[in-house]
């Protein structure tokens, strides 16, 4: 059993379906679970549409409309009979997706994101499969929500191991091949949930997981892991191989190519991770496993954007010790606000934080109750993973910085973007 990812981009367009049976046919089509993201930028659609539904707009019809354009356009390039019923069904998706927001009565952001946004991955899927059994390769479509069952923190669900380990085993034909989606699964009450932005890798490590997998290939419009993001960085390079303790610091530190989360199952059972090019699905592209040194042995340089760099200090000046940091944590937690750097000295606290959900405004009222407090939201936190004075000199060249941090491996500035 093998799983396979392929993500937004590479099924963007028809061509980019019709690669899927590309890379099938080099390196085998059985015994293989494929999960499938939205079409292209077909998540940031969505979110426009729970925006525009939740603010009551006039451009609500216009954005789905947007949508279903975008993804009949592609099912026109794959199917030449226009009668072909798998137009019938994406239209009948569409129909589905304005009649659960007819029928809604919540006004939660969070619960009605995740009952939208899955339609992304649901219509995705459904072409993706159809086009595979048009094509000769048979396959079973799998609803992802039927098997993957997680808590009611919406947005960022938690996975129910147990549950799902037994859904799967019931569900997916290991001798075949599976067509499911990436991102979305669904609670107790079967609400559907999702596993975080860019979830769908973590779905491909959850079903490598519970179905123990050879390993898992990660399909994507780069040659592998790079030391850099080609679009922040100049002249990056290939990693070919790195291990699960160094790729989990570097998604931890804001690496996009894999899912923070998708590689501690995969760690606990050692199924190996591939990360590769699905233009040319025959190049090794990066492998990731246990033990094996960086190589080559390069500084790796990460930006997060769009971060808020907030430091606090007492009204009165006494220390900052571990009752208050206690505190200012849990509301971290409570707010969902992700923590991805830490500096403190006797009187202050600084953080760089990641407002994923738009919570911090919120924070911000409990904060200065007890707090003086002084932040500066739209900052980058850049991260040099095995620095040398090189690196350093070249990511600090015309940056407004405004806090450094360095360990023995890690070399981190918040600069203004």
């Amino acid at each position: 059993m093998k799983v396979f990812k392929f993500g937004g981009a590479s099924v963007k367009n028809a061509k980019g379906v019709k690669n899927v049976i590309n890379v099938l046919e080099k390196v085998g089509n059985s015994n293989i679970i494929i999960v499938v993201s939205a079409m292209g930028k077909t998540t940031n659609a969505l979110e426009k549409v729970v925006d525009h539904y939740l603010n009551e707009s006039k451009e609500l019809g216009n954005s789905i409309d947007f949508i279903k354009k975008y993804h009949i356009e592609i099912l026109e390039d794959l199917f030449e009979n226009k009668h072909n019923p798998i137009f019938e069904r994406i239209n009948s998706l569409i129909s589905d997706l304005e009649t659960t927001l007819k029928r809604n009565k919540s006004i939660q952001y969070d619960y009605v994101y995740d009952q939208i946004v899955c339609y992304g991955e649901l219509i995705a899927t459904t072409i993706v499969s159809e086009y595979l059994n048009s094509e000769g390769y048979k396959n079973n479509w799998l609803d992802a929500r039927d098997v993957i069952k997680t808590d009611d923190d919406y947005r960022d669900a938690s996975v129910n191991w147990e549950i799902t380990q037994q859904n799967i085993a019931k569900n997916v034909d290991k001798k075949g091949l599976t067509v499911t989606q990436g991102f979305i699964a669904s609670d107790a009450n079967n609400f559907t949930t999702t596993l975080g932005r860019e979830g769908s890798d973590y779905t491909a490590g959850i079903f490598a997981y519970c179905t123990n997998a050879n390993s898992v290939s990660i399909w994507k419009d780069v040659p592998g892991v790079l030391n850099g993001d080609p679009r922040v960085f100049e002249n990056v390079k290939l990693l070919s191989q790195i291990s699960y303790e160094e790729a989990i610091e570097l998604a931890f530190y804001g690496a996009s190519v894999i899912h923070p989360k998708t590689l501690q199952p995969l760690q606990r059972k050692e199924i190996p991770l591939y990360v590769k090019s699905f233009v040319n699905p025959l190049d090794d592209g990066t492998s990731v496993k246990k033990g094996q040194r960086l190589l080559p042995n390069i500084p790796c340089f990460i930006v997060k954007k769009d971060q808020i760099l907030l430091s606090l200090s007492s009204l009165d000046f006494s220390f900052i010790v571990e009752d208050n940091i206690s505190e200012i944590f849990s509301l971290f937690h409570k707010y969902h606000l992700k923590v991805d750097l830490i500096q403190n000295s006797a009187i202050s606290f600084s953080v760089c934080l990641d407002d994923k959900f738009n919570h911090f405004d919120q924070l911000l009222s409990h904060l200065k109750a007890k707090f003086s407090v002084v932040y500066e939201k739209n900052v980058s936190l850049y991260t040099i993973r095995h620095f040398d004075e090189e690196a350093i000199q070249s990511l600090e060249e015309n940056k407004d910085i405004l806090l450094k941090q360095s360990t023995k491996e890690t070399y981190q500035i918040v600069a203004k973007q």
